[in-house]
């Protein structure tokens, strides 16, 4: 059996996107057992699905295995499953679609991860229980999506003194509320997780646009942001891991 890997992220026009996307098919193919890996997007920028399916079909491969890199269920994914399958009807190549990166023990490893990078880089020596986190997502009217965040929350819960979770847009508790509440809590540290996938627009500039005077208003001393989730190694492995449960099965 010939395979492929396609992976479909939402789209940004930020070079570092596309870059960390490249190093991601690497390291996919490094690990997995695929003819090639490759991606494409769903909106914003070229390529887009009718680019890379088309481009992913004139490979030598018996199966395609296509990954919607979400890290929430929602009307992207299903737009971007129905987009793909549309293709199907006019090729012998399989394809199987996995699950979004949602609700999965992986992403708490890897944003536990970057608590951890940041505290030893910060030169923080306190305990796990003496630290306060709040995560940051995009916020979607879609529950799915606030379910798999709650999930990351619940998960890291036992771990540190508080747990918290807002968003930078659409859903409540927004940056500011978020702020508020950590602040109630008097942290001694509060580490802020920026729980993206790629460093686009809403890491490099919307956050902080929000973050920055929230901070500054607060009575919090210590706050350290850790980078973005899209770039842990472990994402490799979680892609993988979607892939050989649809391949499983089939």
């Amino acid at each position: 059996m010939k395979r492929g890997l396609l992976l479909i992220d939402r789209g940004s026009r930020e070079r570092e996107a596309s870059e960390e996307l490249e190093a991601i098919c690497k390291g996919i193919k490094a690990k997995g057992e695929y003819v090639f890996t490759d991606y494409c997007f769903l909106e914003v920028e070229p390529p887009y699905i009718e680019d890379g399916i088309p481009k992913c079909l004139k490979q030598d491969i018996d199966s395609l295995t296509i990954v919607p890199y979400f890290l929430y269920p929602g009307k992207k994914v299903k737009n971007a499953v129905t987009d793909v399958m549309k293709f199907q009807k006019d090729t012998k190549v399989k394809f199987l679609v996995t699950k979004q990166m949602s609700m999965h023990k992986t992403l708490v490893d890897v944003v536990e991860n970057r608590i951890s990078t940041t505290l030893k880089e910060k030169k923080i020596t306190l305990s796990n229980k003496e630290v306060d986190v709040m995560i940051i997502g995009h916020g979607s009217k879609d529950p799915n999506a606030q379910r798999s965040l709650d999930y990351i929350v619940n998960e890291l819960t036992d771990s540190y003194r508080n747990v918290s979770r807002c968003w930078l847009e659409i859903e409540q508790p927004d940056i500011f509320e978020g702020i508020k509440k950590c602040e109630k809590d008097k942290p001694k540290v509060l580490i802020i997780v920026f729980y993206f996938l790629h460093e686009g627009a809403h890491v490099k500039t919307d956050i902080n646009n929000d973050l920055i005077p929230a901070l500054e208003k607060s009575t919090i001393e210590k706050a350290y942001i850790t980078k973005h989730i899209g770039t842990d190694q472990k994402m490799i492995d979680l892609i993988l891991e979607r892939a050989k449960e649809v391949e499983d099965a089939n």
